[in-house]
């Protein structure tokens, strides 16, 4: 493990990162948890075991999970219609050229989990995510609730028909209003019963409590002279409780929850004793569903948090179909996800291995970390 703590910290050491949590779990031991540099560069904070950071989209597999967890209780199928559930969402029309027609088959709630469903991002230059930001759809920093979204996209069309493109958009934000409406509690709630308190993650939420504000890591953005402050934890949004509870991305966490997470979805769906998803359903959510068996490179134009090339996609996660295509060391079947800020995580079911990155820094796609990490990981298992 030298090897992998030493790449890191060389980030950190050339002033590319303000701070990193590095830890590698193998057949269910730590043999890594390495903790360097500083949370808050202006304060002075150093990086703690217990620093909490925005994790971004590594909210989408813990949501997607979630409405998983509901499946296996018989409480909706994958096939299902979205509307069935959502009844404002209507059937909505598809962009084309400049004009609308009718989408060639409603959405699914496999389509949802997949971001097969044909909505947009609310960020971008497509026409529809114009229409987007013009509707004020702006995600977790919205002052609506997750509720009123069916009735704010409807009448605005979508970007491509469902099933035919995977589009690294709003879907999550509806997964996770299906778990409010089919489960029957709020999003923040539902996990924090169904998911965090089982595993015992204490520190994950859409916001930061008062009293751990000063665990809380400030943000940067990446600029020429290596990174500058974005979001300051003393005056960030996430100091104040969320109105709008996004699954795409709204969730904060710490180095020992997620690794709890990651440590439950290497054990199959259980950690110390206490299940939280079936083993055969999450060996269903981590294939390849893209149709044909294709990758994300044949089937979208961005594929977010992933280089596309040999990579497929479950519900929720990302996989890992053809090392050689992708150009990156890994098993097959390993599958993986990351979020805005570069944070990072993947679980090889064949090598016992998960491995989890925290840092601050956007985007994601500043520095090549993920690839370089895998490849001082997968280097240093002994077979």
């Amino acid at each position: 493990m030298q090897k992998v703590a030493a790449l890191v910290r060389r980030y950190v050491d050339d002033g590319r990162f303000p701070g990193t949590v590095t830890v590698v779990a193998h057949r269910d031991e730590v043999v890594l948890f390495d903790v360097y540099g500083r949370a808050d560069v202006e304060r002075d904070r150093p990086m703690t075991a217990d620093t909490i950071f925005r994790i971004y989209s590594m909210t989408k597999p813990i949501v997607s999970l979630g409405l998983m967890q509901l499946y296996e209780e018989g409480r909706f199928q994958l096939d299902d219609p979205v509307v069935k559930y959502l009844p404002a969402l209507g059937r909505p029309k598809v962009y084309d050229d400049g004009g609308l027609r009718d989408s060639g088959r409603e959405m699914t709630v496999r389509d949802l989990l997949m971001h097969t469903s044909g909505l947009a991002a609310s960020k971008g230059k497509h026409p529809v995510n114009l229409l987007y930001q013009e509707a004020g759809l702006t995600g977790m920093d919205s002052d609506a609730p997750l509720s009123e979204l069916p009735g704010r996209l409807a009448g605005l069309p979508l970007q491509a028909d469902p099933g035919t493109r995977w589009i690294y958009g709003i879907s999550t934000d509806l997964v996770g209003l299906l778990c409010e409406v089919i489960g029957g509690q709020p999003l923040d709630e539902y996990l924090r019963t169904r998911i965090f308190e089982p595993l015992g993650m204490t520190d994950t939420g859409f916001s930061v409590p008062e009293a751990s504000i000063s665990r809380f890591a400030a943000c940067y953005g990446y600029d020429d002279s290596g990174f500058t402050l974005t979001d300051d934890p003393e005056t960030s949004a996430y100091g104040r409780p969320r109105t709008f509870l996004s699954g795409v991305a709204g969730l904060v966490s710490t180095a020992g929850d997620y690794l709890r997470f990651t440590r439950m979805l290497a054990g199959g769906g259980s950690l110390d004793g206490t299940r939280i998803i079936g083993s055969r359903t999450l060996r269903f959510m981590t294939a390849n569903h893209l149709p044909g068996g294709q990758d994300l490179a044949a089937f979208t134009d961005f594929g977010g948090e992933t280089k596309r090339a040999g990579q497929g996609f479950g519900l929720g996660f990302g996989v890992l179909l053809d090392p050689t295509v992708a150009q990156t060391i890994g098993t097959p079947g390993e599958y993986f996800w990351g979020g805005m800020a570069s944070t990072a995580f993947f679980v090889s079911p064949a090598d016992e291995l998960a491995v989890l990155f925290l840092t601050q820094l956007r985007p994601s796609a500043s520095y090549p970390i993920r690839r370089e990490l895998r490849a001082a990981v997968y280097a240093s298992l002994d077979d």
